[in-house]
């Protein structure tokens, strides 16, 4: 099943004008899908600046709502994966008034030996918020654990897609995608 959701907003030009200037880096990199790279996207570098977070989260919300609608579903709850998920989930919980749940790469061996943190209820509606989508991958490892959880997972909203295949991936799983941004908004042929 292939999803689509409409942008209810146009990129805002100024704001990836910031983003990329402090996010983007040039020169040889491997990504989390062992491609290598001539650019690297460092989420840190936009994802810890209040000012940027406070540009986004509505942003995301916007796009919550526009996901949520195309569904005609109710989303219950946010989710993030650890690490660079979860600045944007905790903004963009603040601002659709939205519970979040972060998702760990791996369950902790101490205290409560979770891998969700949060409560998510058996057929809560989540939409997962992900910082830079390449190939879907970090994303749909994270929907596995919500999934096993007994979220429905309605779909992804990316920060920024990188263009190399994460739409098709995720949707593919029968997942709405969407992303705020593409390389192309940030400037990257």
């Amino acid at each position: 099943m292939t999803q689509h959701t409409a942008h209810p907003t146009t990129p805002d030009p100024d704001l990836a004008h910031q983003i990329a200037k402090v996010a983007l880096l040039r020169g040889t990199f491997t990504l989390r899908s062992g491609k290598t790279s001539s650019y690297y996207l460092d989420k840190y570098h936009f994802s810890t600046r209040p000012e940027l977070l406070a540009q986004l989260a509505p942003l995301f919300a916007q796009r919550v709502s526009a996901m949520a609608s195309a569904a005609g579903k109710a989303v219950r709850r946010l989710a993030g994966a650890e690490l660079g998920g979860i600045p944007l989930v905790t903004a963009a919980s603040l601002a659709t008034g939205l519970p979040c749940v972060f998702v760990r790469n791996a369950k902790k061996d101490y205290g409560t030996a979770k891998q969700l943190e949060g409560k998510v209820e058996p057929a809560d509606t989540v939409i997962l918020l992900e910082d830079v989508a390449t190939t879907g991958g970090q994303a749909l490892e994270a929907v596995a654990v919500l999934r096993n959880a007994g979220a429905d997972v309605l779909g992804v909203i990316a920060t920024i897609d990188r263009l190399e295949g994460a739409r098709d991936n995720i949707q593919r799983q029968g997942l709405a995608f969407d992303a705020l941004f593409t390389v192309k908004d940030l400037g990257v042929a």
